[in-house]
């Protein structure tokens, strides 16, 4: 009887306990758990070039590095361009080398037979001038005669000062001004067709950043217009996982504070998490109404949190869990 008695206390004093603590657990405070997801860089390659897409080398999955060629476009009117260019450039040249040159030898020659035949017709105007000047001093010839034999002196003179200046003008070459207007032209041609060589250089696209390929948005034959990305490159190495934190549990979340956090594609482990910035979420869909008279309208931020080390098997796009 004794026994019965011990054995049925027992049993109501568990049972006591056991109501006790499912009582104290279930008034106990429920840990917060925060909803994220993992996000990462991404880089679109893309050509300020418009043209035709010639090749994609990459597909959906690859790994590539910087400086991996990523595609090609084919531009024959940026190719039409640059002959126009490189003609234009020629014929400025040509301009420049002829202003640097001055005359030909041949018209140096030929302005300075010009110059002696114009010096002999002065000479030969200033005897003549000096006979009938003579005669009129004389009386044999009249003042009219004399006055029309000193006119042809004088332009003879003139003429043969000018056919000097020519020769002069000849040898000297082009005027300074006109030497430096053909270089400053050559100069303008010159960086035509640099910047034509530059968008010739946009045929082809390497990557500037370690990745891997997540889109290709535009395949080959097909048209590219200017700066439409045409590959898209995630890092994943530079992730972060993102969560929408309402302001009453703001306080919880200091900047380089450290978080252990589950992501359930992974498994069970726990991954430790940086606080990286913190910044308010636009307005729509950011505010959680409250009851009239029962506090305030509460405003969501949108918190940054880095892997403090590489985590392998990360993607875009992963469920990360936070226990407050």
């Amino acid at each position: 009887m004794k026994k019965s008695f011990i054995a049925t206390f027992s049993i109501i004093l568990v049972v006591i306990v056991w109501v006790v603590y499912t009582f104290y657990k279930a008034y106990q405070p429920k840990p917060i758990i925060l909803q994220g997801e993992i996000d990462a860089q991404t880089y679109n390659i893309s050509s300020k070039l418009p043209g035709r897409i010639s090749k994609i080398f990459v597909k959906k999955g690859d790994i590539v590095k910087v400086g991996d060629i990523i595609f090609t476009i084919s531009s024959p009117e940026i190719q039409a361009k640059l002959k126009q260019a490189q003609a234009a450039k020629d014929a400025v040249g040509a301009q420049k080398r002829q202003a640097n040159n001055g005359a030909r030898k041949q018209e140096i020659q030929a302005l300075k037979e010009q110059y002696k035949k114009a010096k002999v017709a002065k000479e030969l105007m200033n005897i003549t001038y000096i006979r009938i000047k003579k005669l009129y001093d004389e009386g044999v010839v009249s003042q009219q005669k004399r006055d029309e034999v000193y006119t042809k002196y004088k332009a003879a003179k003139y003429t043969a000062n000018a056919a000097k200046q020519m020769l002069d003008m000849a040898k000297e070459g082009a005027r300074i001004e006109i030497k430096d207007a053909a270089l400053a032209k050559e100069r303008v041609y010159d960086a035509k067709v640099d910047e034509v060589n530059s968008f010739i250089k946009e045929t082809k696209q390497y990557s500037s950043y370690n990745g891997e390929v997540s889109q290709i948005l535009i395949h080959a034959s097909e048209l590219s217009p200017t700066g439409f990305p045409v590959v898209s490159i995630v890092d994943m190495e530079d992730s972060w996982a993102r969560f929408a934190v309402r302001e009453d549990y703001l306080k919880g979340f200091k900047k380089d504070k450290i978080f252990k956090v589950k992501i359930p594609a992974l498994g069970n482990k726990t991954y430790e998490f940086k606080v990286k910035n913190i910044a308010v979420m636009g307005d729509y869909a950011t505010w959680k109404a409250t009851e009239s008279g029962k506090g305030f309208d509460m405003k969501s931020f949108e918190v940054e949190l880095t892997p403090t080390k590489s985590i392998e098997g990360l993607r875009v796009g992963m469920s990360v869990l936070l226990e407050l």
